[in-house]
């Protein structure tokens, strides 16, 4: 697995969101960053902690000038009936074919109770206003993840 690193240009990529619309990292408006994070599946118990967190801490995502993109491999329908169960208030896209985790660097191989699979690694990636990676978030938990992210945001508000 190759995972993009700070510094790297974000590769472009065309998505459906939850609403079946195309979607790619230009529709986030100008002089905002992005918060792209990948998660295995949908309504599963820890990708559902790290949704709502995400969700819940929105205000001060959006303070810090982040816009949200969540990314897996649930089909659209899937993705629309997580969004609505969760009330959720940020962007979720599917990559059906992995192919943009794949440019990111985050599908491999995974294990899980002795069986090995392909599948989405759970890595997160703030993009800056000029579509490089600013900084890879890849040890974290889904029930601190947004922790971790608003310390490295505070950190670097407070270091200006």
């Amino acid at each position: 697995m190759n995972t993009l690193k700070a510094g790297d240009n974000v590769p472009e990529f065309v998505l459906l969101d939850q609403n079946g619309l195309k979607t790619s990292l230009a529709d986030i408006p100008t002089g905002k960053r992005a918060l792209i994070y990948f998660y295995p599946k949908a309504m599963t118990p820890g990708c559902t902690v790290q949704a709502c967190c995400l969700r819940d801490n929105m205000a001060k995502l959006a303070a810090a000038n982040v816009e949200v993109m969540g990314i897996s491999t649930d089909k659209p329908e899937k993705l629309l009936r997580f969004f609505e169960k969760e009330l959720l208030n940020f962007t979720l896209l599917s990559d059906e074919t992995h192919e943009v985790a794949e440019k990111f660097g985050v599908w491999g191989e995974k294990s899980f109770m002795g069986k090995t699979y392909e599948g989405i690694h759970r890595i997160s990636f703030l993009i800056d206003e000029a579509g490089k990676v600013e900084k890879v978030f890849d040890d974290f938990k889904t029930s601190n993840h947004h922790d971790i992210v608003l310390n490295y945001l505070q950190q670097k508000t407070t270091s200006k």
